[in-house]
């Protein structure tokens, strides 16, 4: 059974993150399920991971030492949803390659900041597997 239901993310404006959720998530081979004027919510068969408006209505706000990990089932996901993120406007924050100082063994992550400053990850091997 997986610990967490959903995670998410607040942006500013749905339609501007989905410029760059859409063609990363999809290098993961996730597509967006379900979306409105407040949310976007991606997965393969269920809805696992979603970005929204702060249901508040205040200005959303990134965690500083948060980061959302996404499994990929191959080093060149990896590779392609890095490069996916950085064309759609993100910017990288580690390359793609092996982490030889995880606690898994054979991890190949790579970490990009998406354009409304939050810290997402890709990765093979990593404590999902």
């Amino acid at each position: 059974m997986n610990i967490l239901d959903h995670v998410s993310l607040g942006v500013p404006a749905i339609d501007a993150a989905r410029r760059f959720y859409d063609p990363a998530m999809a290098e993961l081979g996730l597509s967006c399920l379900a979306a409105n004027d407040a949310f976007a919510a991606y997965g393969k068969d269920t809805v696992q991971f979603l970005i929204m408006a702060p249901a508040d209505g205040a200005p959303f706000s990134r965690g500083n030492g948060t980061h959302i990990a996404f499994c990929a089932d191959k080093t060149e996901s990896v590779d392609r949803f890095h490069a996916a993120a950085l064309e759609a406007g993100g910017s990288c924050s580690g390359e793609p390659g092996p982490r030889p100082d995880y606690p898994a063994t054979n991890v190949y992550a790579a970490f990009v900041i998406d354009p409304f400053g939050h810290k997402l990850e890709a990765i093979h091997n990593g404590f999902a597997a």
